[in-house]
């Protein structure tokens, strides 16, 4: 054998003695996984236990981040526990997350970046499905879009919140990479017509308009819908995402036609329990003001007497009158926290209503 047969013989004896060790430590890990539920279940007998908690998760992906010793990187050994906790999670009790369908939807990956594969994911037609979904029970979670980069809000899902009783449990953040795809035998010169969501037609627009002026682009429910018609259809491409393509067995004609490479969207956990201080939090809440002079400084100013950094605020609607409107905000802090809890009080004195969505941990992944 030569030195480097001998060397190789060695480095892979050495990986398969690594590979038994990760075993018995996820083997281990799971038991203990195991034993946490039983300690759940018999504190509370008879009564719904929740067995994922959101904010130790988020607790657990950042340390793993922090500490990472490398050389992979923080966010990929994060994806990896990630995945371990799932499987962990699973044994426990397999969770049912609706999200926003048909299956391959960017609202699918959202889901399985924030909770893993090891769950059961259920798809739905529309948003407020995936409220409907939740509120009866049917779905331990929901995954619902809010916001675009280049687009900004999903109306429908704020507005969602005006009547739901649900909580915003967590936030996911996804890197939306849209490609051109067609079937593998599609002759790229007799395509005649694109599907697509319309977010992704406006994430696209000077692409499109550079690179397929004239050709007729039809809207569609979703990517997903875009990928299946372009599948079946002779003539037909798809704008869509990998998730999508892989699906529906399409090829890619160009990658990554997004008119901004950072495009990204917001996705939000939708559930019933509140979640508690992760030492990394952002909250969310509805405002109704009373219309006068003055009304929205009102609003604002305590959230900067106290430091409290907003991050979102959009105006919509109210459905209890003409010309009358709802603030949504997005705001840094927990609401168990006593300065976010001051600042609440005085937003409270002056509003028609406030209504508090949820605490929740900051996206980690």
């Amino acid at each position: 054998m030569t030195d480097e047969q001998t060397r190789l013989g060695e480095l892979r004896d050495e990986i398969d003695q690594l590979d038994r060790q990760i075993m018995d430590l996820i083997s281990a890990r799971a038991r203990c996984a195991q034993e946490v539920a039983a300690v759940k279940l018999a504190a509370h007998p008879g009564e719904d236990v929740f067995f994922y908690r959101p904010e130790r998760e988020a607790q657990v992906l950042r340390r793993i981040k922090e500490q990472n010793p490398g050389p992979l990187s923080g966010e990929e050994m994060a994806r990896l526990f990630r995945e371990i906790m799932s499987a962990c999670l699973s044994l426990e009790k397999p969770m049912h997350i609706a999200f926003l369908g048909p299956a391959g939807t960017f609202t699918q990956s959202a889901a399985l970046k924030h909770f893993g594969h090891s769950v059961i994911s259920v798809p739905l037609p529309a948003i407020d499905a995936v409220f409907r979904e939740v509120e009866s029970g049917a779905a331990h979670y929901g995954v619902v879009p809010v916001e675009n980069s280049t687009e900004g809000m999903i109306n429908h899902t704020l507005d969602m919140f005006m009547s739901s009783p649900l909580k915003i449990c967590g936030e996911v953040q996804l890197r939306i990479h849209h490609h051109l795809m067609c079937a593998p035998d599609t002759d790229e010169k007799n395509i005649s017509r694109i599907y697509s969501h319309q977010q992704s037609f406006a994430q696209c627009r000077q692409w499109l308009d550079a690179n397929r002026y004239g050709i007729e682009r039809v809207t569609v429910s979703s990517n997903a819908e875009a990928a299946r018609r372009a599948s079946e259809e002779p003539g037909t491409a798809a704008i869509a995402g990998d998730m999508a393509g892989e699906l529906y067995g399409l090829e890619k004609l160009a990658n990554s036609i997004e008119d901004r490479p950072d495009n990204t969207t917001r996705f939000l956990i939708i559930g019933w329990e509140a979640v508690s201080l992760s030492g990394h939090d952002k909250s969310s809440i509805l405002v109704s003001m009373r219309n006068k002079p003055g009304a929205l400084y009102q609003l604002l100013e305590p959230f900067h007497r106290h430091g409290l950094s907003l991050t979102r605020l959009e105006t919509r609607p109210s459905p209890s009158g003409t010309w009358a409107y709802v603030f949504y905000i997005d705001f840094e802090g927990h609401m168990d926290d006593p300065k976010v809890s001051k600042v609440l009080a005085e937003v409270d004195e002056e509003a028609v209503e406030l209504k508090r969505l949820g605490s929740y941990p900051i996206g980690v992944l």
